[in-house]
């Protein structure tokens, strides 16, 4: 392996939560979510000789990231699973209390009812991303982010509600 490889896989390493993040936010079932895994770091591969340092790396990961989702979730017109919510639901992100791990669930659940955009718009908001920071990812104005933002929430919050996983 070249140097050029090494520092590519190890800001891979550093960052892979942040494909996680994306490919469960995009995908449900779990090979869904390695397949869309893999293309997104294929891509990442592809287009980092163009990263020129301008901003930090993981800003634009979440940028090539999203982008890629956009693509393949439009791309392979992926249905939104319908199983029940009562039955088990493989979730990436682990944690030690159950309770938060099951309200996760009901979370990314309900976020595949929204479209491609407002999953984008949940997942950089979900990582703190502040307006300015959302608008640049996806390369809307900073007062189109906030209006897109808010009426997702709302969506979301209406999902859940509809949904019956109110936490």
């Amino acid at each position: 392996m070249n140097e050029t490889e090494n520092i590519f896989l190890s800001l891979i390493n550093q960052h892979k939560a942040i494909i996680h993040k994306v490919s469960k936010m995009y995908m449900i079932d779990a090979e869904q979510q390695r397949d869309l895994f893999q293309e997104i770091v294929m891509q990442l591969w592809k287009a980092y000789p163009t990263f020129k340092g301008n901003s930090k790396f993981s800003t634009w990961m979440y940028r090539v990231a999203l982008n890629t989702a956009l693509v393949y979730f439009k791309k392979d017109h992926r249905k939104v699973d319908k199983t029940p919510l009562n039955e088990n639901i493989d979730v990436i992100d682990t944690d030690d209390s159950e309770a938060k791990e099951e309200r996760l669930a009901y979370l990314y659940k309900a976020v595949q009812e929204l479209n491609a955009v407002e999953k984008a718009l949940i997942f950089l908001f979900l990582e703190n991303q502040s307006h300015r920071e959302i608008a640049l990812n996806l390369g809307i104005s900073e007062v189109n982010a906030r209006v897109k933002l808010n009426r997702t929430k709302e969506k979301l919050q209406f999902i859940i509600k509809k949904n019956g996983y109110e936490f």
